[in-house]
C-alpha cells in the first residue's frame, strides 16, 4: 500500500498504523516547493519511514504562485500519487470540508462524508486529530506542524481555527461529532437519489423534462460530471439551464468552460471541451 505522508500527525499516524497492521507500505512525499522548509519535511517523512521499516519515495511538483494556490497545489499532489493511495484524512477534516462546501453553496452531495474510492483510499475518517497526535507521540515521532494551516487567507484554516470553535461555544458541545452524523445522513440520502437518477436518459429531453425535477437535476448533474470524484460539479445554474433546454424553453445554453448543450429531434448533446480536473475536496 502506498501512503501519502506529509510528515504532520495525520499522515504520520496513518503510516505507523499501515505499518503496524502488517502492509507492506511505501511513504511518498510530495513536495510542492512552496516554503523554504518543505527540503526539511521531506527529511522528516523519510527519517519516520526508515525508523518504521516502510519504503519511502520523495516526489517533486511545480505549483505557479496565483489565485487558487490550494486548490492547485492539491490537484498537483494527487495527480502525483498513484491510484489507491492511502491519506489521513481524519473526522476533523469530514467536518471541516462540509462546512467549506455549505459555505461554497454546495447541495446534499457536497455535505455528504469523504469517502475511500478507487482513486484515494481514506482510513482513518474515524479518528480525530487527537487521535493522530496521541498515535505519533507513542511512537516517538515528532510531526511537522505546516505553517499555512494557520494561514488564515484559506478558508478551510478559518473554519477550523474560527468557525468550528464558535459553533461550540454556542452549543456547549463539540460540534464534529453532530456535523458527521449530518453527512452521514445526507450521504445515504444522495445515494438513494443517485440512484433513482440513475434510471434517467439525460439526453431524451422529453424524459427529463417529465421527471421529477429533483431527479432530473442529479442526472444532468452526473452527466455532465466526467469522474465524480475528480471533478466538481456544474453549477445549479447551468444545470437550470439544461434542464429548460430539455423543456424545450431553448434549443441550446452555454456551460463553463467553453462547452454547449443543444436538443435536437428530443436528444441533447454536448459539445465542447470538457472541464479541467479538479481534486477531490478534503484536508491534508
Amino acid at each position: 500500500m502506498a501512503c501519502a505522508v506529509s510528515g504532520g500527525a495525520d499522515s504520520l499516524a496513518l503510516l505507523i498504523l499501515a505499518v503496524a497492521a502488517g502492509l507492506e507500505v511505501t511513504a511518498i512525499h510530495v513536495d510542492h516547493g512552496l516554503r523554504a522548509e518543505s527540503s526539511s519535511e521531506t527529511a522528516v517523512a523519510a527519517a519516520a519511514a526508515m525508523a518504521l521499516g516502510a519504503s519511502f519515495s520523495s516526489v517533486a511538483v511545480s505549483v505557479p504562485a496565483g489565485p487558487n494556490l490550494e486548490a492547485r497545489a492539491r490537484g498537483a499532489r494527487y495527480a502525483a500519487l498513484p491510484p489507491g493511495v492511502m491519506t489521513g484524512h481524519t473526522a476533523d477534516d469530514l467536518a471541516e470540508t462540509m462546512l467549506v462546501n455549505l459555505l461554497r453553496g454546495a447541495g446534499r452531495g457536497g455535505l455528504s462524508p469523504m469517502r475511500s474510492y478507487e482513486r484515494v483510499v481514506r482510513p482513518l475518517l474515524g479518528l480525530r486529530r487527537a487521535d493522530t497526535r496521541a498515535v505519533c507521540s507513542a511512537a516517538g515521532l515528532v510531526p511537522v506542524e505546516d505553517p499555512s494551516n494557520a494561514d488564515p487567507r484559506f478558508v478551510r484554516n478559518r473554519v477550523r481555527h474560527e468557525l468550528l470553535p464558535l459553533m461550540a461555544s454556542i452549543s456547549c458541545r463539540d460540534p464534529v461529532p453532530v456535523l458527521i452524523r449530518q453527512a452521514e445522513v445526507m450521504g445515504e440520502e444522495s445515494d438513494l437519489l443517485d440512484a433513482l437518477a440513475a434510471a434517467l436518459d439525460p439526453t431524451d429531453a422529453r424524459a427529463l423534462a417529465a421527471a421529477p425535477v429533483i431527479l432530473a437535476r442529479r442526472a444532468v448533474r452526473a452527466w455532465l460530471v466526467v469522474t465524480a470524484d475528480e471533478m466538481h460539479p456544474p453549477s445549479a445554474a447551468e444545470v437550470e439551464r439544461v434542464l429548460d433546454v430539455a423543456r424545450a424553453g431553448a434549443v441550446a445554453c452555454q456551460l463553463a468552460g467553453g462547452r454547449r448543450v443543444s436538443r435536437s429531434h428530443g436528444r441533447l448533446t454536448v459539445s465542447g471541451p470538457p472541464p479541467s480536473p479538479q481534486a477531490s475536496p478534503g484536508g491534508d
